[in-house]
């Protein structure tokens, strides 16, 4: 009688004897066992090898021959694709920041960061460039002009509703030495704190004598019984034009505006300029738009490219060359109460920031 398996004694290369082959119950509804499966799987997976080919000699593998132009090549920065390129870009701009002394100003120098729009990156400005100016040796003070209280939260400081803050300076005459508190951030850097209560001071302004002079006579007086002399001072507007924004250009001499590399950005730039002209003719004759900073840009759109291009065509001495990148950690540093600068110095924006403060310091006040 003959055996189930011995038809497997006819596949080619391979030659089965019953014994070899487990006689398990059939899988599937092929009628073979399992061993019968496996077995056949085995042959359709590794081909026979001929007499021939398995008696020639296995050849070792031939080691490559290293070069010095080889080793050269290999030790070089890749720069074929667009990663190593940026990566190789900013260790050159890290490069150059490292052995670079920065400037200090033999007078104060104030700016007011304004722009009537939201969201365009002026309080993420303020604290960033303060932050980089602290960190090249600079003292630095920032008051805070917004109800919201950002700039002051970035900055580390308290600025809860019982906190006697700049409110307490513009509307009840607190002098600013009392108020002020140093940032955690940096050693020299300093902040005026905004609480909740700022949002009446428009109403409560009205009513008060010389109205838009009340920050800048509180700043002159601190600036000159000041026993150690502050570089910079950066004033974080609210984003409307009332009588807190225009305090602050009183106070300032000089103008930064953020603009956001967006088409909406630009609609709003006509009038503020025209609100400042009527400041500098009537309250401040000292002010001037010195300082133009393009936030938010994204080199992969055209929108970005062509918004950053017509500023530049209509600003050219004011516009800095640093762009500032969208970057998630920009976002992130305010939650964790600390500016870019000192939450991920390695990053893009932090490399931006700290190249825009250079700039603003190699330039230096406006004649």
């Amino acid at each position: 009688m003959k055996h189930p398996d011995d038809n497997l004694a006819e596949v080619p290369g391979q030659v089965f004897s019953p014994g070899q082959v487990s006689s398990s119950p059939s899988v599937g509804g092929f009628g073979a066992s399992t061993g019968s499966v496996s077995a056949i799987m085995g042959i359709e997976r590794h081909a026979p090898v001929s007499q021939a080919a398995s008696s020639e000699p296995e050849k070792a593998p031939v080691a490559p021959v290293s070069t010095p132009k080889a080793a050269a090549s290999a030790s070089a920065y890749d720069d074929s694709t667009p990663l190593a390129r940026e990566i190789a870009e900013m260790t050159r701009r890290r490069r150059i920041l490292a052995g670079e002394d920065l400037p200090l100003p033999s007078a104060p120098r104030v700016f007011t960061v304004a722009n009537q729009k939201g969201g365009v990156g002026k309080t993420t400005t303020t604290v960033n460039l303060a932050a980089a100016l602290a960190r090249s040796g600079a003292r630095v003070l920032v008051i805070d002009l917004d109800p919201q209280g950002n700039a002051s939260t970035a900055l580390g400081v308290e600025h809860r509703s019982d906190t006697v803050s700049v409110y307490d300076v513009i509307i009840n005459d607190e002098p600013m030495a009392d108020v002020i508190q140093k940032s955690p951030e940096f050693e020299a850097l300093y902040c005026l704190p905004a609480t909740i209560h700022l949002a009446g001071a428009e109403i409560e302004l009205v009513s008060l004598v010389a109205r838009e002079q009340r920050l800048r006579t509180a700043l002159d007086k601190f600036l000159d019984e000041s026993p150690e002399p502050f570089h910079y001072v950066i004033i974080d507007c609210p984003p409307s034009l009332g009588l807190l924004t225009i305090n602050a250009f009183v106070a300032a001499r000089e103008v930064l505006i953020p603009i956001q590399c967006e088409y909406y950005a630009l609609e709003g730039l006509s009038q503020l300029l025209n609100n400042i002209k009527l400041i500098e003719r009537h309250l401040n004759p000292a002010l001037t738009v010195s300082t133009i900073l393009l936030t938010m840009y994204d080199s992969r759109t055209n929108l970005a490219n062509q918004v950053a291009a017509e500023v530049r065509e209509h600003f050219p001495k004011e516009v800095l060359d640093t762009l500032i990148p969208r970057s998630v950690r920009i976002s992130e540093a305010p939650s964790y109460g600390q500016s870019v600068i000192s939450y991920d110095p390695s990053s893009p924006g932090s490399l931006s920031y700290l190249e825009a403060a250079a700039e603003i310091a190699r330039r230096g006040a406006p004649a």
